[in-house]
């Protein structure tokens, strides 16, 4: 099928067992490998599909002689699995039969002048992948999040972003006084008070801040914000889900440059 070097494994005791276990359970592994853990074939055909070439395909030993000649030509290296060793390295309820390693990218300051969606401490993992999905979507190439935040390549985030993670320039762990680099007016999204989102004319390009689930964006944050900005709920519910404020925010700004 491929010329790349292909390994079985069957001991749990294997030293890239143990590196790939960390991976797909640890949700800040990624920071000291420098690599990530992607499972199942979307995230897999995401990848392929924006030209990212895995370090590593590992398939489980049943699923190998079925695996896809895309999936193992693309690979540096193959490694095969034992089932039950797959499904003990798997974080998913139901294991994915195949999987790749992936490099992440050396951290790098922010650009300027980038359409930019920032993440004030946003935790949900779920919330934090919808987001990434709304920013590539529309437009924003760039996320930053800041200190506090959902680390943006955990394994339920990149599950959650479902492959927007390979068209984004991600940078996190940044503090408030950092986004002054972005140079880009700030639109802080704000539940009782600013310009109604259907009524304003948006900058482009802009920086939105999207708030933690229950506290909302900073006060630090909202001193720095060029306009607040919230959203027409005529229905009367007290507030939206962040994600969902993130995806009619940036597809209205998206919309209009």
């Amino acid at each position: 099928m491929t010329s790349a070097p292909l390994t079985v494994i069957h001991s749990r005791d294997n030293a890239f067992v143990k590196d790939l276990r960390r991976l797909a359970q640890d949700s800040t592994a990624y920071r000291k490998q420098g690599r990530v853990w992607l499972e199942g074939d979307h995230l897999c055909s995401a990848a392929l599909q924006r030209g990212v070439r895995p370090v590593v395909a590992v398939f489980s030993e049943s699923f190998w002689p079925l695996a896809p000649a895309a999936y193992a030509q693309a690979a540096m290296k193959l490694v095969v699995i034992a089932d039950a060793l797959f499904a003990d390295i798997s974080g998913l309820e139901s294991p994915a039969p195949v999987g790749f390693v992936v490099d992440v990218a050396a951290p790098r300051g922010l650009q300027t002048g980038v359409a930019t969606v920032v993440l004030d401490r946003v935790q949900d993992a779920g919330n934090v992948g919808s987001i990434l999905r709304s920013a590539s979507a529309f437009g924003f190439r760039q996320v930053a999040a800041l200190k506090g935040s959902a680390a943006l390549w955990a394994p339920k985030v990149l599950r959650a972003g479902m492959g927007a993670h390979f068209a984004l320039d991600l940078v996190e762990g940044l503090e408030v006084q950092d986004l002054q680099a972005l140079q880009v007016p700030l639109l802080v999204t704000h539940v009782h008070d600013g310009d109604f989102l259907h009524r304003a004319a948006l900058p482009w390009p802009c920086a939105w801040v999207l708030g933690h689930e229950g506290q909302g964006v900073s006060p630090a944050l909202e001193e720095r914000a060029t306009r607040r900005i919230r959203i027409a709920q005529p229905g009367g519910e007290e507030s939206l889900n962040v994600a969902a404020a993130a995806a009619i925010c940036l597809h209205a700004s998206g919309a209009t440059r």
